[in-house]
């Protein structure tokens, strides 16, 4: 399984990576640069939610975020390393070797993105496994009675929760998983400087206070220091 290298997470800071789903390369337009102006808030946004994300146990709501745009990243460059090499990982100002393993990191995503069958669409299973962890946690929290605070926490989310399946119509997903589409969903709207309703941002609000927590129980547990 593919470790995320610990400078990755400077990623963000490449103003290449987060708009390559919209643009494939970058084209000396007027009208191209305008939309490269236009998305640097978003592209801030990004930068500060996961520029101090360095283990995967700091904060898993960020870190699971972050691969799912790995992810798409990787898709718009049609799982080409060769291209990724040039458009993000020759940007980084870092020595060669470190360069080098940078792009086997991304090789061996692109790798695992063939055999699992995710090159289109969906998830590798590493970011599954991600979820599978998170909703255990999270219903060990719910029976516990020594977690008040975050069962209330959850049932102050639950009526978005379900809003949010009724409106979807798709194939159902668990609790926990609804709200990362959800919270991904809009960081892609901020990205494209969509306009967002009132009534999304508050449902967005609460769902991640409600992350937040549940990450901040999966370090406590990771560490040793939850007991349920």
């Amino acid at each position: 399984m593919a470790g995320l290298p610990q400078y990755t997470s400077n990623l963000c800071a490449n103003s290449n990576c987060f708009f390559a789903f919209s643009e494939k390369k970058r084209k000396n337009t007027k009208k191209e640069k305008k939309t490269s102006r236009n998305i640097r808030p978003a592209l801030r946004m990004f930068r500060e939610i996961f520029q101090k994300m360095e283990k995967r146990k700091e904060n898993i709501a960020e870190y699971l975020l972050y691969m799912w745009q790995i992810e798409d990243i990787i898709r718009a460059y049609k799982l080409d390393i060769d291209t990724i090499d040039e458009q993000i990982v020759s940007k980084y100002n870092v020595p060669d070797d470190k360069k080098k393993e940078i792009r086997e990191w991304y090789e061996s995503l692109i790798d695992m993105m063939r055999r699992e069958g995710v090159v289109e669409s969906g998830h590798l299973q590493l970011n599954k496994n991600v979820i599978i962890d998170l909703t255990d946690l999270h219903l060990a929290l719910l029976k516990s009675p020594k977690e008040p605070f975050y069962g209330a926490t959850f049932f102050k989310t639950l009526p978005y929760i379900v809003e949010l399946r009724a409106k979807t119509g798709d194939e159902p997903v668990g609790e926990i998983e609804t709200c990362f589409n959800a919270l991904y969903g809009i960081l892609m709207l901020r990205l494209q400087k969509k306009e967002i309703s009132e009534q999304t941002q508050a449902a967005m609000k609460q769902i991640s206070t409600f992350l937040a927590l549940l990450s901040e129980k999966y370090k406590q547990e990771k560490a040793g220091d939850l007991e349920l």
